[in-house]
């Protein structure tokens, strides 16, 4: 023990301590962790399909989630502050509570959206925050109250903080894990969800057992813990703790944010990315969780010059590795997988995590009341999370580059950092200044090499060449749009179309969009999800019997790219389209009486993050209710076979063009008649865009319109070149499952 505790309760802390085991304490609070974080991945996924998956949703929905954690901490803080009571049973119970909650949480979501999805963003705040509300302040509970338990045992905050968040932390990771590669795609949102209330349910009632057994060996109880403190050397005024804790949570979020903006990016966008990334983030913390314990237990304990230097020394080294990994990303994954770039991400995340404990070890005095006051500490962190993650995600990123934040959370950094070190010794001080400034100037003076071809880096990977540059790059809080010099367009790291109209160059297979005059004579009221590059949308707007267009589109970037390009910039002045910027299916859920003759969908490939919110069973019934009688839903399968049977199944009347799917409650005749009548006489900004005098002209509308049948094409035809009514998809595709929201298609 401390020499600085007194001898008495040396004694009698000893005494206790050497009759227990400390693993029961790490296996449950590693238990508790793992559902948390599955919680989190499944109800934001949840959130997101009933309110949406714009950047306004999203900030919100996850904002309520910190929101609630902090509360939840304040709460739990104060509760291990009652005399007489058992933090280690009110741990269990809490455990319970949440498992009972988590296994009806996803029903209560789905009854409460039936009467406010589609609400302002205002509503979805309030909303989204009462429904995490409870479920989230009890997670936010569990840390104070078992650092007061673990304190009361072994006498040392930062050992008690830094072995219990290294648990916690640790089974949060694993969590991650398993859900990408395991829970999510075999099990849907509904099973993962019983997965993580069952956990819950059994780490409470282990928790609870292990409390009586303490109590019958003669554990410490609250009663018995001396109105004393343990540790009599100095420690940091507690806002200045709060204040360092908030800024270590600010930048920690603020990259991981960053983190996700370009490894989005890099991975094209796959549903499996941020869970990976926040397993290896949340492994880093972990280990840097457990790393520094060790020197709470042993170097720390009541030097706080010591400890304000090591502070000082973890946030520098970690803001630099923070700052780097970026760059080492871009110039490794011409080498290397992506995958495995994400180890840089837990040596970061090391560093950065394993502040928290170091600032907690320096803030708080050991012995009682340690609970209530990492609470503070803890709410302070959540606080500065959320901060970071709602300026940087939801602000900066649509003013600044990757670089410019990039640069400006090093500085914010290094600036804690220094602060940190001002609290050590002055030499110490004016070492530490010096190195850092001489550090800052010469990344400073490099930018181009680090940020050079950041994007043209991660989107060719090993085809990458010097020669390799984007036309245009737009960066915003919606994603990172890209243009290379063939005019072709990638969202988000996938292909996402190309500015092109012209039907004898016809690469981005534009024939599908003209080809909405052989399913509908008289389309006069077309709905659009995702303008994109503009050139569908461009098509539609001009067929000789359409009266207005409205399209949703999700990225307002999309507009900038669209106003330079001559052969669509006509859009954006042309009357009869009007564009929202919005998330397609809570722009549906917010106009509940708009009506269409057409709904397009070029839908984006099948297998990216949040994509079966618009090929799902339940979306499309509810597309299905935004239909005039007579109309038509035609979209994108993206060659998927399963969104293919999805919609013959939803629908009574399906007929597939070449990897679109056009579905309808009424009959859909194939009107190859009208199909050519229209195409000799289409119009795109007062030009023909078929020179019937021209044979090529007039062989490519022939060539359309004999689209042959499925049934009826020859061995050489790829069956993705002709059309395929209802009987022949549902008898080839028997095998199929449905998607639904619940088990999200093919995106895990």
């Amino acid at each position: 023990m401390s020499a600085t505790m007194p001898a008495p309760l040396a004694s009698l802390v000893t005494a206790r301590v050497g009759r227990h085991q400390d693993w029961p304490f790490y296996i449950l609070f590693f238990v508790s962790g793992f559902p948390a974080l599955l919680y989190q991945i499944v109800w934001q996924r949840s959130l997101f399909t009933l309110y949406g998956v714009n950047i306004e949703s999203v900030t919100v929905i996850v904002t309520a989630f910190m929101l609630g954690l902090g509360l939840g901490s304040l709460a739990g803080g104060r509760l291990s502050t009652f005399r007489g009571i058992n933090t280690l049973r009110i741990f269990g119970a809490i455990e319970c509570a949440i498992g009972v909650f988590g296994a009806f949480s996803l029903l209560l979501f789905h009854r409460v959206a039936q009467y406010t999805a589609g609400s302002t963003a205002a509503f979805t705040a309030v909303t989204s925050f009462c429904l995490l509300l409870i479920p989230t302040m009890l997670m936010g509970s569990t840390l104070p109250l078992l650092v007061e338990h673990r304190v009361r045992r072994t006498g040392n905050v930062g050992e008690s903080v830094g072995s219990l968040y290294c648990a916690n932390t640790l089974g949060s990771a694993v969590a991650c894990f398993l859900a990408s590669a395991v829970l999510m795609r075999s099990l849907g949102q509904s099973g993962s969800v019983r997965v993580a209330a069952a956990i819950n349910l059994v780490a409470g009632a282990s928790a609870l057992v292990l409390s009586f057994i303490e109590s019958t060996e003669g554990g410490i109880s609250q009663s018995e813990w001396p109105d004393c403190d343990l540790h009599v050397g100095r420690t940091l005024h507690p806002y200045v703790g709060m204040l360092l804790a908030g800024a270590a949570g600010f930048v920690a979020l603020a990259y991981e944010i960053l983190w996700y903006h370009i490894y989005s990016f890099a991975s094209g966008s796959r549903a499996p990315c941020f869970a990976k990334l926040l397993g290896f983030y949340l492994l880093g913390v972990a280990y840097g969780s457990f790393a520094v314990h060790e020197q709470c237990k042993a170097r720390l304990k009541a030097d706080l010059a010591l400890t304000m230097r090591v502070a000082s020394a973890i946030v520098c080294a970690g803001s630099v590795a923070a700052f780097l990994v970026i760059p080492a990303i871009a110039h490794s994954v011409q080498f290397v997988s992506y995958d495995l770039t994400l180890i840089l991400v837990s040596i970061a995340s090391a560093l950065l995590g394993a502040a928290f404990p170091v600032i907690c070890h320096a803030s708080i005095r050991d012995g009682q009341g340690a609970g209530k006051s990492l609470s503070y500490l803890y709410v302070s962190n959540i606080i500065g999370s959320a901060l970071g993650s709602l300026t940087v995600g939801f602000y900066a990123m649509d003013y600044l580059s990757t670089a410019a934040i990039s640069y400006l959370l090093l500085f914010i950094g290094i600036g804690m950092a220094g602060f940190l070190a001002t609290r050590a010794a002055p030499l110490v001080t004016r070492r530490a200044v010096a190195i850092a400034t001489i550090g800052c100037v010469v990344l400073l003076l490099v930018p181009r090499a680090l940020f050079g071809g950041l994007f043209e880096r991660m989107m060719f990977k090993d085809g990458y060449h010097s020669g390799a540059k984007f036309r245009d790059v737009v960066e915003n809080r919606s994603g990172v749009i890209s243009v290379d010099t063939n005019e072709v367009v990638y969202g988000g790291g996938v292909y996402d179309g190309a500015f092109r109209i012209d039907p004898l160059n016809d690469t981005n297979g534009i024939f599908r969009a003209f080809a909405i005059a052989a399913l509908h004579p008289t389309p006069r009221h077309v709905l659009v999800i995702g303008l994109s590059s503009g050139s569908w949308t461009q098509v539609l707007v001009n067929h000789p019997a359409v009266e207005d267009v409205t399209a949703v589109e999700i990225n307002p970037g999309y507009l900038s790219l669209i106003q330079k390009r001559s052969v669509v910039s006509s859009l954006l002045h042309d009357s009869r389209l009007h564009i929202d910027i919005d998330d397609g299916r809570r722009w549906l859920l917010a106009h509940p009486d708009a009506r269409f003759d057409f709904i397009l969908m070029n839908t984006t490939h099948h297998w990216r993050a949040n994509a079966s919110n618009l090929l799902s069973v339940e979306f499309l019934q509810l597309a299905r209710k935004h239909l005039n009688a007579g109309g038509v839903l035609y979209y994108n399968t993206t060659s998927s076979e399963r969104v293919q049977v999805t919609g013959a199944l939803v629908f009574p009347f399906a007929l597939r063009v070449a990897n679109f799917v056009a579905v309808s409650d009424s009959p859909i005749h194939f009107d190859r008649a009208n199909w050519k009548r229209v195409l000799e006489h289409y119009e795109i900004d007062g030009r023909r865009v078929f020179d019937t005098s021209n044979l090529a002209d007039r062989e490519c509308i022939n060539h359309w319109v004999a689209m042959p049948e499925s049934e009826q094409q020859s061995s050489g035809v790829h069956y993705e070149a002709s059309i395929e009514d209802r009987a022949s998809l549902l008898r080839r595709l028997e095998s199929q499952d449905l998607i639904t929201d619940d088990n999200m298609g093919t995106e895990w």
